[in-house]
This record gives structure tokens, C-alpha cells and sequence, in this order.
């Protein structure tokens, strides 16, 4: 029962965040029957919520219990003064996302009215190869996680990298200079650039831990985006810094 739980949960995503009782047993897999009984159980305890329309959306319990998660409460909340410090800068969109496979997943994010529309939310988890902090993570993964990321180059807008040579450039560039950059390929009207949070360690290691990025209307990202290059690496550095003095993280790395 609890895998079949896990099941009507996972129906949601960020494409589908409210569902109708048919709609989720047909995506979950569940009888109808079951996936009723499971829907009364679920929303009794707060992992979902009933709208009055009949559908489902996930419930406030588990919003809870997700920002209990290190990845949300310590890293977004070292990182959070430091997005907030560029967004008012910029007044652009800003993210931080870490890698979860072969996705991007955002932690945090700062806009404002005058930001460009994303599609890119707190939670969502868009394609690497797709988005600029996707590729700075992409960049920094291991070999088997590049060569898989390869293989599996999917399109989102017609200007998607989805040639692996020409993506293979791309990240040993990456690499190379630091940043990421992107035209429309996640969000048509959209251009990013991206650069590593990197954690120096006492023992020389220096991972990358999480990807800050910032997202600036197309027409503006010729005269933008290298400018806005060193802002990212001030706020990233900073990142950094305080991620190596957290226990969590150093317990992490080890």
C-alpha cells in the first residue's frame, strides 16, 4: 500500500499539479476503486488537498515536510540573502538549482514584475542540456553522467541543443570560462547565464554544490548577459563560503 501511495503522489508534477481522481488512477496506474480510497486516506492526513471543483493538488503537509530537507532548508537558506542581493541589482530572475540526475532541480528563485516570464519554478526539475544552470551542473558531473545526459538530448523549443558534438563543446567551454549560456532553448523570448557554486574544502576538494543562474529577456542578452557574468561569480563565491562553514554540507561532503 505504501508503494501504491508513492504511486498517486508521483502523478503530480509540475505540468499536472491539480487532478481529478480518473486522471490521477489512469497516470499512477492505480484502480479507480483504489485510487479513491487512497485520495480519502491522503487527504485526511494533509498529503493532498480536494479543491472545489473536485480536483487534487498536493497538500500543505508535505510542503512542510519538504522544506525540511537539506537540500531546501540549508542551502536555500545560506543562498536566499545572497539571490535576493543580485535580484535587486538586476531585478531579473534568479535561480539556484542543484543536479537530480539528469535534471536541473530549482531550490529557490527571486523575480519580480519586471522579470521575464520562466517557466521555471521552486521544485520544478527542467532537462540539463535545456537551461543554464542546467549546463554548469552538467558541466561539473561525473563522465557517465555526461555520456548518459548525451544519449538522451531531448528538444523543448527549435532552438535546443540536441546535437551531442555540438553540446560536447559547449560543456568542455563551460569548463573552461566558468559560465553557461543559453538562447530560447527551455523558453522561447528567454536567454541565461549561469555559474558554479563551488564549496572549497579543507581537504583540497573543491565540488561544485548548486548552479546560480539569472534569466533576462532575448532582445537584452547580447549587451547583458557578459556583463552580468562577474555579478553571478560574486554572489556565487559568497555561496560558497558560507556552504564550507555549514556542518550539514561538510558532513556531506565527506
Amino acid at each position: 500500500m505504501t508503494s501504491r501511495a508513492l504511486g498517486v503522489l508521483e502523478a503530480f508534477d509540475v505540468d499536472h499539479p491539480r487532478l481529478t481522481l480518473s486522471e490521477i488512477a489512469a497516470r499512477s496506474g492505480t484502480p479507480l476503486t483504489t485510487a479513491h480510497r487512497l485520495l480519502a486516506e491522503l487527504t485526511s492526513w494533509g498529503a493532498l488537498a480536494r479543491r472545489a471543483d473536485g480536483r487534487y493538488e498536493i497538500g500543505r503537509r508535505l510542503w512542510d515536510l519538504g522544506l525540511l530537507a537539506p537540500v531546501q532548508a540549508e542551502l536555500r537558506q545560506v543562498a536566499s540573502p545572497f539571490l535576493l542581493d543580485v535580484h535587486t541589482a538586476t531585478r531579473d530572475t534568479v535561480h539556484l538549482a542543484v543536479r537530480d540526475g539528469l535534471h536541473a532541480l530549482y531550490v529557490d528563485r527571486v523575480s519580480g514584475r519586471e522579470s521575464v516570464p520562466v517557466v521555471s519554478q521552486v521544485g520544478s526539475r527542467l532537462p540539463l542540456h535545456a537551461v543554464g544552470v542546467g549546463k554548469v551542473l552538467l558541466a561539473a558531473a561525473p563522465p557517465e553522467v555526461v555520456e548518459q545526459a548525451l544519449q538522451a538530448l531531448e528538444r523543448q523549443t527549435r532552438h535546443t541543443v540536441v546535437d551531442p558534438v555540438r553540446l560536447g563543446r559547449e560543456l568542455a567551454e563551460v569548463r573552461r570560462s566558468g559560465s553557461a549560456r543559453t538562447s530560447e532553448e527551455m523558453s522561447l523570448g528567454a536567454a541565461s547565464v549561469a555559474v558554479p557554486v563551488t564549496v572549497e574544502l579543507t581537504d583540497g576538494r573543491s565540488p561544485v554544490a548548486a548552479a546560480l543562474g539569472i534569466v533576462v529577456p532575448t532582445h537584452r542578452a547580447e549587451r547583458d548577459l557578459p556583463r552580468l557574468v562577474p555579478v553571478l561569480q560574486v554572489a556565487a563565491r559568497g555561496i560558497g563560503r558560507a556552504l564550507a562553514r555549514t556542518e550539514e554540507f561538510r558532513s556531506a561532503a565527506t
